[in-house]
């Protein structure tokens, strides 16, 4: 059984029907905390889809951590500018009209949200740390085209199935 604290209740209570039959699982919640029960392995998927969603993903996207094998990782701003104004720091990573965000997205195959000074990432395992290097480099004020550059000719290139995944996984990746 795991307790956690979350400050987003309502769309997790929304979705709580939901999030129990696709994670194998049971939730009850009093107040701003939520308990999960169920296998530990299922305990532990159904944590890092909870955080997902508390820290403001989509339902669709967060479900992507238990559905594909997904990894959800957190990037604190602070830990990487000495910069004071923060608001700027999020401007650059957002980018106009959100195009930096977009391409961001496009290029690393991961998903991103921005949270007060955190920026949260889901994704494959695979593409997760080139993402999080790309994300480090704009907050430490690297040009978004360098960026853009460094994530072209450092593409992940793709894993050849061969065959040790389990056949329901396979599916969705087909």
């Amino acid at each position: 059984m795991e307790t956690l604290t979350i400050e987003k209740t309502a769309r997790i209570i929304k979705n709580k029907g939901r999030l129990e039959k696709a994670l194998n699982i049971k939730i009850t919640n009093r107040g701003k905390e939520v308990t999960i029960e169920g296998l530990p392995e299922d305990e532990y998927i159904a944590e890092k889809v909870i955080d997902a969603l508390n820290f403001g993903f989509p339902f669709s996207i967060a479900l992507l951590i238990h559905d594909q094998d997904f990894m959800f990782e957190i990037l604190n701003i602070k830990n990487y500018t000495k910069r004071k104004d923060f608001s700027a720091v999020r401007a650059r990573i957002i980018g106009k009209k959100g195009k930096t965000l977009k391409t961001m997205n496009e290029l690393t195959k991961c998903y991103f949200e921005i949270k007060d000074n955190s920026v949260g990432i889901v994704g494959d395992p695979e593409y997760i740390r080139n993402a999080q290097e790309a994300m480090i480099s704009l907050i430490r004020g690297a040009k978004q085209s360098n960026v853009y550059t460094w994530l072209e000719k450092n593409q992940v290139k793709p894993v050849i199935d061969l065959g040790l995944k389990n056949a329901k996984n396979r599916k969705n990746k087909l």
